[in-house]
């Protein structure tokens, strides 16, 4: 098997031709036809993420065939084309995950190679309507959009949700799903034509938080029942000056840092409530693919690269032109510059 390697922060994954895989109990071997990439893959390799023990094979989402199977896990999953869900041991608690939850990619060797390990109980069968290269983008940020837009976010036919950073994988997969439920979509975004892209996909509008005044403008145009963020940092407060009386306020990440000041009195006066979210639990993930089936959401990819060039898409991960999720083709044969 071929995988690219992190051998150390701050370097290019390095490629590597290792043993074939083989199954222990409960296990399978995937063949990979596609992965997809994550910003937690950049993060990892600026050494910006907790737990680093070089070398790894990074990668979180991943989509092929089952090829081996280990004890235990009898004949079913030969053969098919499978798509993994990369949260293993969540635990029993569906409100958190338990405390040993990882994702794959680490500290387990990911999906940036022609073959991955995963357990059975990861697995599930890919969703008809999709090419493998769409299912491969939709693991980690399709199952964080879901629990932040649904699970922990409530949002119900009518309402009103204001989703940040339009053009990144789980925003843009939050709009769709914002969409596919009857609700009505905002986005910020840092471009007009991330913004343009968005309306298409059925937002209402945007506002773009590199314009001066952007702030007082995204107040005027709507007051969301749910806001969805990623960001955090000093635009926090334009969310808080924007949401609606008594809307949620769902948070999966921090890309801008924390905020520099927290108006609690526009959070009681308002009477907010804010709520984080980190990926899925297993019923999240079983839900988020139904969901997916059930209104024939595709996932939008801006480009498909072949697993040799997966530094290039590191490197487009770090400078966000992206619309949409990059996809790595796995295949040993495949073709250069889709």
């Amino acid at each position: 098997m071929k995988a690219f390697v992190l051998r150390e922060v701050k370097s290019p994954l390095v490629a590597e031709q290792r043993p074939d895989l083989r199954p222990g109990p409960q296990q399978v071997v995937v063949r990979l036809h596609a992965a997809a990439v994550n910003r937690r893959d950049y993060w990892i390799t600026q050494g910006l993420y907790p737990g680093i023990e070089p070398p790894i094979v990074l990668g979180s989402d991943g989509v092929g065939v089952v090829t081996q199977t280990g004890a235990g896990v009898g004949n079913y999953w030969t053969g098919r084309e499978v798509i993994i869900n990369p949260g293993f041991g969540w635990g029993d608690d569906p409100r958190c995950q338990a405390e040993n939850f990882r994702i794959l990619g680490l500290p387990d060797d990911g999906t940036f190679a022609t073959e991955v390990l995963a357990p059975v109980s990861q697995l599930h069968l890919r969703p008809e309507h999709l090419t493998l290269e769409e299912a491969a983008a939709l693991p980690l940020a399709g199952v964080t959009a879901f629990r932040a837009t649904f699970v922990q976010g409530g949002l119900q036919p009518g309402e009103t949700v204001l989703i940040s950073g339009a053009g990144g994988g789980v925003a843009t997969f939050a709009l769709q799903y914002a969409v596919a439920a009857g609700a009505t979509a905002w986005v910020t975004s840092s471009s007009a034509e991330k913004i343009r892209r968005a309306v298409e996909l059925g937002a209402a509008g945007g506002v773009n938080y590199r314009d001066d005044g952007w702030e007082q403008r995204l107040a005027a145009c709507c007051a969301p029942d749910l806001i969805i963020d990623s960001a955090g940092g000093p635009g926090y407060a334009a969310l808080l000056n924007a949401a609606g009386p008594g809307a949620r306020i769902v948070n999966y990440g921090a890309t801008a840092g924390p905020p520099p000041k927290l108006d609690l009195f526009k959070v009681f006066w308002k009477q907010l409530r804010i709520q984080g979210t980190t990926m899925g639990s297993p019923a999240d993930f079983a839900a988020m693919l139904r969901f997916v089936e059930q209104h024939r959401i595709r996932p939008l990819i801006d480009r498909v690269l072949p697993l040799e060039q997966v530094n290039d898409a590191l490197q487009l991960m770090e400078r966000s032109p992206q619309f949409g999720k990059l996809v790595l083709d796995c295949r040993d044969d495949a073709p250069v510059n889709r």
